[in-house]
């Protein structure tokens, strides 16, 4: 660990973080103004950013949102009765259940990504700066990342 860290760390740090935290705030904000919780307004984002060959799975959403596989499966539980997933057998493992976005969604997910792009937008500029006053500071001797 680096002990000469400067006051200017610890403010990219904190300033980092607040705007993260504007973000995220922004975000969860927007999602129940669409009338989802953000939490969902997360899961059909990954489902619908998934790009691999290989079909979005619950066990796979609960990968991607970090969150346990068995809040994974209530997570799209509560998607699917409101009307905006289905679930499909896999034709290549008939024991796991791929994730189909249904048109309302889509529709749904159309206006958040409009707008959460345009609030990344505003907010690039502040968060690049951030990002190379960070990016510009030695590494740490023991950071694995700056191999």
């Amino acid at each position: 660990m680096r002990d000469d860290l400067t006051e200017e760390d610890y403010e990219a740090l904190a300033n980092l973080r607040h705007t993260l935290r504007r973000f995220m705030d922004f975000s969860a904000s927007a999602a129940l103004e669409a009338g989802l919780p953000a939490q969902q307004h997360q899961a059909l984002l990954a489902i619908k950013g998934h790009r691999s060959p290989d079909p979005m799975t619950v066990g796979l959403l609960a990968e991607r949102l970090i969150i346990a596989p068995h809040t994974a499966t209530e997570l799209v539980g509560r998607l699917e009765t409101a009307g905006y997933v289905s679930r499909r057998a896999d034709p290549n493992d008939r024991r796991r259940q791929t994730l189909i976005l249904t048109d309302q969604a889509e529709a749904v997910l159309r206006q958040l990504t409009t707008i959460h792009l345009r609030e990344i937008r505003e907010m690039a500029p502040r968060l690049i700066g951030i990002l190379r006053s960070i990016q510009e500071e030695t590494p740490l001797p023991d950071d694995p990342w700056s191999a």
